[in-house]
């Protein structure tokens, strides 16, 4: 643990903490918000309304986005020392100790489920639903060469929430928008793992781009060309216009272009097209909202 003198700005000792939330890699954040985003923009919620539920969709993803990494980073800390992009996270590192993380972890739960409660209760539990999900995806790389499809079911959970906060009910173009999230996750993240395929061998953690291998291009395209297809899918059954058929395509080009851009043998490739994921999903959104 850092010891910071008293001379030290309060703001300087907060960065560990900052750190431990990822407050410095806002890309988990968007790609957490995104689904739920996208669910409110292809909803029936009323221009008066949505701003209002982008606000609260936007609090509840900080806390629970927060909350998922310090769990994540409990679970994984002596994993993470073995790991060199990993090993000066402020739990591996020991600048946090467990005790401020198991507290900050129940401060951000506690500010989380206020968020959840100004919704309507089908929205409550169809939200406490998810926690199996959150608890239980650190543990996945240890038992299954999938924890990127366990992150996939996690991550996208806002895009069945949206629609029960809405409309009290899960909608079917709601359940293809989720599976599309799914197949996107699939694809984003199994290259980010590409990054830390040498460690995951050394260590024995088991992820989607070592089961792979040298068959994770075309693999990944698929899964895209899956969501793509889902997407199509949750588009007819809301009823949208030609905007969104234009995002689809827009998007589906982007898509294109990360598989043949990436580089999954050079990390450095590997993070810059999984951040562009942000990019593709600003797409389909803006497309959604104004179709």
């Amino acid at each position: 643990m850092t010891n910071y003198p008293y001379y030290i700005p309060y703001w300087r000792k907060s960065l560990p903490y900052l750190r431990l939330m990822r407050a410095d890699a806002p890309i988990g954040y968007w790609l957490l918000l995104w689904p739920c985003w996208l669910g409110l923009a292809i909803s029936d919620v009323s221009y008066e309304s949505l701003p209002l539920f982008l606000f609260l969709f936007l609090l509840g993803t900080l806390c629970m986005r927060s909350a998922g990494c310090i769990i994540n980073d409990i679970a994984d800390r002596d994993f993470d020392r073995q790991v060199i992009r990993t090993k000066n996270r402020p739990l591996a590192s020991r600048e946090v100790p467990i005790s401020h993380a198991v507290l900050l972890l129940v401060i951000l739960c506690i500010l989380g489920l206020t968020v959840l409660t100004q919704f309507n209760k089908t929205a409550i539990w169809v939200g406490v639903a998810a926690l199996p999900l959150v608890l239980l995806y650190p543990f996945m790389k240890r038992i299954t060469w999938w924890p990127q499809l366990w992150l996939g079911f996690t991550f996208n959970w806002g895009a069945l929430l949206s629609s029960a906060a809405v409309a009290g009910q899960i909608y079917p173009w709601a359940i293809a928008l989720y599976i599309s999230g799914v197949f996107w996750t699939l694809g984003y993240d199994t290259i980010y793992a590409h990054q830390d395929k040498d460690s995951d061998i050394l260590i024995g953690v088991r992820s989607s781009a070592l089961r792979l291998g040298t068959k994770s291009k075309p693999i990944i395209a698929l899964f895209y060309a899956l969501s793509l297809l889902c997407l199509y899918i949750s588009v007819e059954l809301a009823g949208l216009t030609w905007p969104a058929f234009v995002g689809l395509v827009a998007g589906g080009l982007h898509l294109v272009w990360q598989i043949q851009k990436v580089n999954l043998d050079d990390p450095k490739s590997c993070l810059t097209m999984f951040q562009s994921n942000n990019s593709f999903a600003a797409i389909i959104f803006i497309g959604f909202v104004t179709g």
